[in-house]
């Protein structure tokens, strides 16, 4: 599949990739390598795994990565509560010994989690690691060595190779460094906003006048203090309120305009600090 290709069926799911995006997905997807997907919250960064997951007909699985995130809650886990019933039972009816022990550290007992489950499945998934900046050094020399072989040891059942390498997407918010071991094993590629694109994509009625004044109005946005900055999903619901009020020009009603920003000032701080003069002052600069 090429890059075009790909890129035209990413936007038939509603994801508009950029030319850059698109080529690093098809190099991922021909070199058989995890891409690192880097950029500000918000830009679509994990929307990009959920649609290639739909482009290619396969089940998505997600890690959302965190603090103190650990190679058990990553990779897998016994059933606990499952073993020591198994083992009441057992003791219940005489039987005690090895046969248990075989019986309780069985693949039965044993809870797949992300890592594991994406390794393990017939077709090849798209395997998600959200937010991996979020996670601690020790968890990503355990993916790493996931990453470098696709096998998962398991000590009371060997190693578990891999059934089909995952389409490996990671995701970064860029909130701490990321080691240069896993730089170098993936891909890379920053997400921008893909404002103007995807605004005319999913409302290709707006007049190109107003739609110029809204990107420019979040763009403009974006650069003040803010305790949250408005993502794409915010400027798309910015854009229908517009819309649904009537509002052809972002200065034309300031009153109106104004009590559209709850779609994207979602804090009190935030709301408090875009007065009506200050969204005035970045309405102008739109316009």
């Amino acid at each position: 599949m090429s890059w075009t290709v790909l890129q035209t069926k990413l936007g038939a799911q509603g994801y508009v990739a950029s030319d850059d995006l698109a080529v690093a997905l098809q190099l991922a997807l021909s070199l058989g390598r995890p891409l690192l997907l880097e950029g500000a919250a918000g830009v679509g960064k994990t929307e990009v795994a959920r649609t290639l997951s739909a482009v290619m007909d396969t089940r998505l699985i997600r890690l959302q990565c965190y603090e103190e995130l650990d190679a058990a809650q990553a990779i897998y886990e016994w059933n606990y509560q499952r073993q020591l019933l198994t083992i009441r039972a057992a003791a219940e009816g005489g039987e005690t010994g090895k046969a248990v022990e075989d019986r309780i550290f069985s693949k039965d007992f044993l809870l797949e989690r992300p890592l594991l489950a994406a390794i393990t499945q017939e077709v090849a998934p798209v395997l998600l690691i959200d937010e991996i900046d979020r996670a601690d050094e020790e968890f990503e020399a355990y993916l790493l060595e996931i990453l470098s072989d696709y096998q998962v040891s398991i000590p009371e059942l060997g190693t578990v190779k891999a059934t089909t390498r995952p389409i490996v997407i990671l995701t970064s918010n860029g909130t701490r460094d990321l080691s240069d071991a896993l730089r170098r094993r993936c891909l890379y590629t920053y997400v921008e906003y893909p404002d103007r694109a995807i605004l005319k994509a999913r409302y290709p009625e707006v007049e190109a006048r107003l739609g110029g004044q809204i990107v420019g109005f979040v763009q403009k946005l974006r650069e003040e203090e803010l305790e949250k900055t408005p993502s794409v999903a915010e400027m798309l619901d910015f854009a229908a309120a517009l819309m649904g009020l009537g509002i052809a020009d972002l200065t034309s009603e300031p009153s109106v305009f104004q009590s559209t920003l709850t779609t994207l000032l979602k804090t009190q701080s935030d709301q408090a600090q875009v007065t009506p003069e200050v969204a005035g002052r970045i309405a102008g600069k739109a316009a």
